[in-house]
């Protein structure tokens, strides 16, 4: 039996550690409803994958539905296939915010779903500026079925939207590039030789140990021309156009070359706010998961819930061990 929640800290939260309160029902939706936790769990090529979803304290205690949605998903057979994890989380205090997490794994699921193949190609092909371009117009269609969404319920965008953040796992043995895309919060980290290493790329940041045939464009031609320049210098609106919008979070992608032995951790606001912000955290993972097994999925439930004083949202985190 694994061993039960604790935590680390200063002192225990404030909140019971298991679920008490539900959400409200409604008889004519029952398919609204979503569950407390989600599980999962699986093992292609050279990683082994555990995920998972949980309500946070917060949310438990007040009877509110868990914000936080997981979406994995395998496209493809054999060494072709591609392994999707997807994970959002809604907008705080709006009444849909469960739904446009679903949604928005959903959407990102049949996009990359329809370009399995072409995006398995690119990765084991190391086309890196195929990836990224590729994959943030994949990111921004399906955040745009969002804004429809909001159009037909009625609603503002920023009243139904959701933060976005996908790994891509191919399947092929001989592959160990783990690539990483999405909009919105949350923490991207690798374990490694004991040590845990903050890789969220920053906007525009290009990072990740060098895969084969991915590189950035140069910022000028042989010649000395620039190809981009960007001097900072805002334009006035016109009183004749409507006032600009303000701007979407930007697009994040990272794609890197793992390492036996790694593991690398995806997840949203919930798990990394406290990863960065209590070192008794990070040592905690750190000795839980330098083992050299993956831990099972009721382990590494019980790894992904140990509590932390002031921080109660949900939580949703995936982790993948390089064999």
């Amino acid at each position: 039996m694994p061993d039960p929640v604790g935590h680390v800290g200063s002192g225990p939260p404030t909140y019971d550690a298991e679920p008490t309160a539900l959400p409200p029902a409604d008889p004519d939706a029952l398919a609204d409803l979503v569950a407390d936790t989600v599980l999962e769990g699986a093992q292609y090529g050279a990683c082994t994958l555990r995920a998972v979803s949980v309500r946070g304290d917060s949310a438990r205690y007040r009877g509110e539905p868990r914000r936080d949605a997981l979406l994995t998903a395998r496209f493809g057979t054999g060494e072709d296939a591609l392994v999707l994890v997807a994970m959002a989380t809604g907008a705080r205090a709006t009444p849909g915010a469960h739904r446009a997490a679903a949604e928005a794994c959903r959407w990102i699921g049949r996009a990359v779903g329809r370009s399995q193949a072409r995006l398995a190609e690119d990765i084991r092909a190391g086309r890196r500026g195929d990836l990224k371009s590729g994959l943030h117009r994949l990111t921004d269609r399906s955040l745009g079925r969002l804004r429809a969404s909001a159009a037909e319920q009625g609603v503002e965008p920023e009243e139904y939207t959701a933060s976005l953040r996908c790994l891509l796992l191919p399947a092929d043995p001989e592959c160990r590039t783990r690539v990483f895309f999405g909009v919105g919060p949350g923490g991207l980290f690798r374990l490694r030789d004991g040590e845990w290493q903050d890789i969220e790329p920053r906007v525009a940041e290009t990072a990740g140990e060098p895969v084969v045939g991915f590189g950035s464009p140069p910022h000028e031609t042989p010649e000395g021309d620039r190809l981009t320049m960007d001097l900072g210098i805002t334009t006035p609106p016109s009183p004749y156009e409507p006032a600009p919008r303000p701007p979407r979070a930007p697009f994040r992608f990272r794609a890197s070359v793992a390492r036996p032995g790694d593991t690398l951790l995806l997840c949203t606001d919930g798990l990394a706010e406290p990863l960065r912000g209590e070192p008794e955290l990070a040592a905690h993972l750190t000795t839980r998961w330098s083992t050299p097994e993956p831990p099972g999925l009721a382990t590494f439930l019980v790894d992904s819930q140990v509590r932390v004083k002031g921080y109660a949202d949900d939580r949703t985190a995936a982790a993948v061990w390089e064999a």
